[in-house]
């Protein structure tokens, strides 16, 4: 716990003052590069322990984070978001079958290597997307991220004190219904003050806050279906980057879920 807290405040301020003052562009490598990280670690979970062939397909991915900036204004980037959306629904009924694709074999090594793709890139644009609004999109790009942020603070705080009746014990026996609650309570009242904050009134706000709680329920859903792929591999985390948090993809699982849905509920909003 002291490790976690300590790692939080030691990074937090880092990560709002580089969302909040960085120009667009330098943010997108910044995020990149985490991404990239993040990539690394799914590489190894997914079953590819060949070292050369995880850094042919770093390097591929690379390739695909400029290919998504150069046309990051076309109309087919939104279809990308969408399907990143649609993927985590793919990925909820992957957890009601958690033996699928669970022996490690190449085509199960794949299949996670493939899902991968919808997991980190969709993500990714979707941020870049909020970040590059002219109105206000620094703030926007924030006032999302902060609702995973909260979502997960108060749902880890919420089980340690009155976590009973679990989650997906299969999965995550540390996840509680107590979590789910808490950290949908928090991001409620996240939604409702930064969607305040950001000017939007009546209707919209409301519209806002449901949209704040569904993306806070696809982060759950990403949460736990890295935990199932830690699983499959054996693995507690996914890497040792973050003390007491784990690694890259430990701390953005519940994030690369939200985003896709978040910029497309926004965008619909006219927010």
């Amino acid at each position: 716990m002291k490790q976690r807290v300590v790692t939080a405040l030691l990074l937090a301020p880092l990560a709002i003052a580089l969302i909040l003052l960085l120009p667009t562009p330098a943010f997108a490598v910044i995020i990149a590069g985490l991404c990239l990280l993040a990539a690394w670690e799914w590489t190894r979970l997914s079953g590819l322990r060949d070292r050369r062939w995880r850094g042919v397909l770093l390097a591929v991915a690379a390739l695909a984070f400029l290919a998504l900036w150069h046309w990051r204004d076309h109309a087919a980037i939104t279809a990308i978001i969408t399907a990143g959306a649609v993927w985590w629904v793919v990925a909820l009924a992957w957890l009601g079958h958690i033996s699928f694709a669970a022996a490690p074999t190449r085509e199960n090594a794949r299949l996670k290597l493939a899902a991968g793709v919808f997991v980190i890139f969709p993500a990714w644009i979707a941020l870049m997307r909020l970040h590059g609004d002219p109105a206000l999109g620094h703030w926007w790009a924030l006032f999302a991220l902060m609702l995973g942020w909260a979502a997960d603070t108060f749902a880890y705080l919420a089980g340690m004190r009155w976590g009973r009746r679990k989650l997906a014990p299969a999965i995550s026996p540390g996840k509680t219904w107590a979590g789910v609650y808490g950290g949908l309570a928090a991001t409620a009242v996240v939604a409702a003050i930064g969607g305040w904050l950001l000017d939007v009134r009546g209707l919209t706000l409301c519209a806002l806050v449901v949209l704040g709680l569904l993306c806070v329920c696809f982060s759950i859903v990403g949460d736990l279906f890295e935990s199932l792929i830690k699983r499959h591999a054996g693995v507690k985390d996914s890497g040792a980057l973050f003390p007491g948090h784990g690694g890259v993809f430990d701390r953005l699982d519940g994030i690369f879920a939200l985003l896709p849905l978040f910029a497309l509920g926004k965008l619909l909003l006219g927010a």
